[in-house]
């Protein structure tokens, strides 16, 4: 028998590696994914302006990190905003400035795909891949919350088919619904009940992995994540013998894997 909804997830048309320079923009979500690719040492740029919900935010920065990026993944987190009632443009940060100097209003499929879509035209090179944050926001109350993420859904949904015709056409990865359906229990979540727990963001990655990251860049990334477990550890007694051997061992290990990655330069100092 069983006893829960597994998520069928496609292995992706086109795979990740190690060379690939990958830029995360949107939601809490998106760093949480950053924060798991950090650990295996691939090329991430997340969030440089800080973390960004709804679509027009996100858009507002991708000229930012797309241009230097091969893979970029977007999540969308809401589609409400807030519009600058002094310049009726939507704003990234109220910047704790008083409720009364914005109009709240929910964004449209149609606002979002006309926006998006002249953006992954012009990125024709990159390759998307699109998620929804299963985070619910329930600020805007539930109800409102899930008009919203159906919103992003029907969006993201029609952006993924307007891109097809292309060779790296954009994926849609299903985070949203392996919380919701697959993982719906509240021993996934932490604390304030709406952000996933660190089991729950381990096997989102696992997905992630299982969908985009090929046998080969798999084997690579046993040992960089070995080299990130050695780099992080602390020793029980600082400075003993064997606290000395181990780190000329890491040490020697760095150096080899510098030569097959340079960009691993950067962590000569953390020795």
């Amino acid at each position: 028998m069983v006893f829960r909804t597994e998520i069928e997830i496609k292995k992706a048309p086109w795979e990740i590696a190690y060379q690939d320079r990958i830029a995360l923009l949107g939601s809490c979500f998106s760093d949480n994914i950053a924060r798991k690719m950090c650990e295996f040492y691939f090329q991430v740029t997340c969030n440089p302006s800080g973390t960004l919900y709804n679509p027009i935010s996100i858009a507002h920065h991708i000229d930012d990190v797309a241009p230097k990026a091969d893979v970029v993944i977007i999540t969308f987190g809401t589609a409400w905003v807030y519009v600058d009632k002094a310049t009726n443009e939507v704003v990234d940060n109220c910047q704790k400035r008083p409720a009364s100097d914005f109009i709240r209003r929910r964004l449209s499929v149609e606002d979002i795909v006309s926006l998006w879509q002249p953006i992954i035209k012009r990125y024709a090179d990159k390759r998307f891949i699109f998620t929804v944050s299963p985070i619910r926001h329930i600020k805007d109350g539930l109800h409102e919350n899930n008009l919203s993420k159906a919103i992003l859904h029907l969006a993201v949904e029609q952006l993924i088919q307007s891109s097809i015709s292309n060779i790296q056409y954009s994926i849609y990865f299903p985070a949203y619904e392996i919380i919701m359906d697959e993982l719906r229990d509240y021993r996934f979540y932490s604390d304030d009940m709406l952000h996933p727990s660190p089991v729950a963001i381990a096997y989102i990655w696992q997905r992630f992995v299982d969908a985009f990251i090929g046998s080969g860049t798999r084997k690579e990334m046993e040992n960089l994540h070995a080299l990130w477990q050695n780099l992080n550890h602390r020793s029980l007694h600082p400075g003993s013998a064997e606290d000395i051997a181990f780190k000329k061992r890491t040490e020697e290990e760095l150096r080899a894997l510098q030569i097959r990655y340079p960009w691993l330069s950067k962590l000569s100092d953390s020795l």
